[in-house]
């Protein structure tokens, strides 16, 4: 017997009762044969769907109302609130009575029916309470109001609006939700709710998990992470990147658009119900990145999946703090915000260790003066950096610089990015700077070249290639067109101290040859070998140069002007003699 949602009114003065007591009896034997007319029919509809007794026919027992009698639907929720107003007088006047007792037989009847009709209306329309349909309903469908008319659920069952391009998917998952409100209204008003919520918590929990379980969310521990290898770590967090945009923007969303409309009659039980279903599953989802971040294998190459995985939260942050607004998830946002700190913390010390690994390098200067393999290692990496500038910015802060360096202050000044919106200028800097360390790191390695001119080779190569690199991707912007005009000056530099010092080979010995005053046939070995030095040279500028259209382009050009000014000035010079 339920009876504790039910408040007896306060006793009547005595004042009250002196003055009525002439019609008190003849009022009372009107008003309770009312109350019994309203009972009696009330149960007349109820026991027409007990589903215990011989009341019912067979057939009723097993119909599902809401879906094949919505006019019998309609009345029995009008008949369940007829009996409630009919047990709140008959409390007031003799609690003790026998159609007390007859009320509350009939309200757990009715009770029975309506907890076995939310059971097969969420049970039998899955497809149409999807995580996708439900989480495109608009918002203003989403009702946060309460019950504040008692035929508010004729409006629910009957006067559901759609719009008139909706989908019959769309038009059937309103209808349900519709009735799946009105049916927790009436529960939760009855005193029912706890029932209510258990027979929905059961069921959109197991939507939830099962949900997860075919995107591929699963619940490991951090023992078991740290035993993976890589190659399956990294297959999981490709399916969980690919997994949780999915979970919270279409599934999470879409549940507590549901749990909203159909238990808008009471915030409390809105929170509840949601976080019985939904928090642990958002537990686990998030509990993930931070174990990826602890992991003890990660090198230099996994910092992109750790930015992958930054990113991912970061870029669902404010859903997340609108779906899980209730107190109850802060839980949920504490472990997403501890994965997110944690994977920063990995991220920066990958860079530390990447940074470090430039300055550590030992490798020789590739012969020739060609592009060293540091130096595109290096910029490979900064060009995918530099596609993560959100999250960079967001990891690296105000990050100091980590090593101290004798080089002017100039060359840690912030470049200046093209773009107003450019992201914080602590990744610009950074950036920067990892390309200066690399070009101080070239610069050395360049000195080991016995022939000067090829150090400024290798230098005009690197550089190049750096600057090309730049040009072609995100770094661009990042770093400005005041940094590329700068350093594709200093390439033209490295040039042109290339040329100068290439060529004194060649000047030398055509000078020597003039001062000869010997046979022509000296004098035209001495051209040969002179065209030999000369050639050699020339490949050298032509082909050594990092090939860019304009750099091989106007480096060919200087080496023909320069041969023809040599040949021309050589042939007049022996012809004198």
């Amino acid at each position: 017997m339920r009876t504790g949602h039910f408040s007896p009114s306060r006793p009547s003065s005595p004042l009250h009762s002196s003055t009525t007591s002439n019609d008190s009896p003849s009022r009372h034997t009107f008003s309770q044969t009312l109350m019994e007319d309203t009972i009696n029919e009330a149960g007349a509809i109820i026991k027409k769907w007990d589903l215990d007794t011989s009341s019912s026919t067979s057939y009723n027992r097993v119909a599902n109302l809401f879906r094949d009698y919505r006019e019998e639907a309609l009345k029995f929720l009008d008949a369940v609130t007829n009996l409630q107003h009919g047990m709140h007088f008959v409390i007031k006047e003799c609690s003790s009575s026998e159609l007390l007792v007859q009320a509350q037989n009939l309200m757990q009847i009715a009770m029975k029916r309506l907890q076995k009709e939310m059971y097969t209306i969420l049970s039998g329309n899955r497809y149409f309470l999807d995580s996708e349909t439900l989480s495109t309903r608009s918002s203003r469908q989403s009702t946060r109001s309460s019950v504040s008319d008692e035929d508010e659920h004729d409006d629910e069952i009957t006067n559901t609006e759609v719009s008139p391009r909706a989908s019959e998917v769309e038009i059937v998952s309103e209808l349900v939700m519709a009735n799946l409100k009105a049916i927790a209204d009436c529960m939760i008003g009855a005193g029912y709710g706890k029932e209510c919520v258990k027979i929905y918590n059961l069921n959109r929990k197991s939507v939830i998990d099962e949900t997860l379980y075919y995107l591929g969310v699963e619940k490991l521990t951090s023992s078991q992470i740290q035993k993976m290898d890589w190659e399956m770590l990294e297959k999981k967090t490709k399916n969980w990147l690919g997994s949780v945009k999915i979970a919270v923007s279409t599934l999470f969303h879409g549940e507590k658009i549901l749990c909203d409309h159909v238990f808008s009659a009471s915030d409390a039980i809105r929170e509840t119900c949601f976080s019985e279903i939904a928090r642990e599953s958002a537990i686990t989802l998030f509990a993930f990145p931070e174990m990826v971040a602890k992991y003890k294998k990660l090198s230099l190459e996994k910092m992109f999946t750790v930015l992958d995985l930054y990113n991912s939260i970061s870029e669902l942050w404010d859903e997340i703090e609108l779906i899980f607004s209730f107190s109850s998830f802060e839980i949920v946002k504490s472990q997403a915000m501890a994965s997110l700190v944690k994977l920063g913390e990995a991220a920066r010390l990958m860079l530390s260790e990447f940074e470090s690994a430039i300055q550590k390098d030992t490798s020789k200067a590739k012969a020739g003066g060609g592009v060293h393999p540091l130096t595109r290692y290096v910029m490979n990496y900064l060009v995918f950096l530099g596609d993560y500038s959100g999250a960079f910015a967001e990891i690296i802060g105000d990050l100091p610089l980590s090593v101290q360096s004798p080089l002017p202050e100039s060359y840690f000044m912030s470049p200046i990015p093209d773009e107003d919106d450019s992201p914080s200028s602590a990744v610009s800097v950074k950036l920067a700077w990892l390309v200066l360390i690399l070009l101080c790191k070239l610069d050395g390695k360049a000195q080991l070249y016995k022939d000067v001119s090829l150090s400024y080779l290798f230098l005009a190569n690197n550089l190049n290639y750096v600057v090309s690199k730049v040009k072609k991707s995100n770094l661009k912007f990042l770093l400005g067109s005041d940094w590329l005009s700068k350093h594709e000056m200093k390439i033209r530099q490295y040039i042109s101290n290339y040329e100068r010092m290439g060529w004194n080979n060649v000047l030398t010995s055509l000078r020597r040859i003039q001062r000869r005053r010997c046979l022509r046939r000296k004098q035209e070995n001495g051209f040969s070998n002179s065209i030999r030095v000369l050639k050699k040279h020339t490949e050298y500028r032509v082909h050594g140069l990092y090939p860019t259209r304009n750099s091989e382009t106007k480096l060919r050009y200087h080496c023909l002007e320069r041969l023809f000014r040599v040949i021309g000035s050589f042939t007049r010079s022996t012809g004198n003699h």
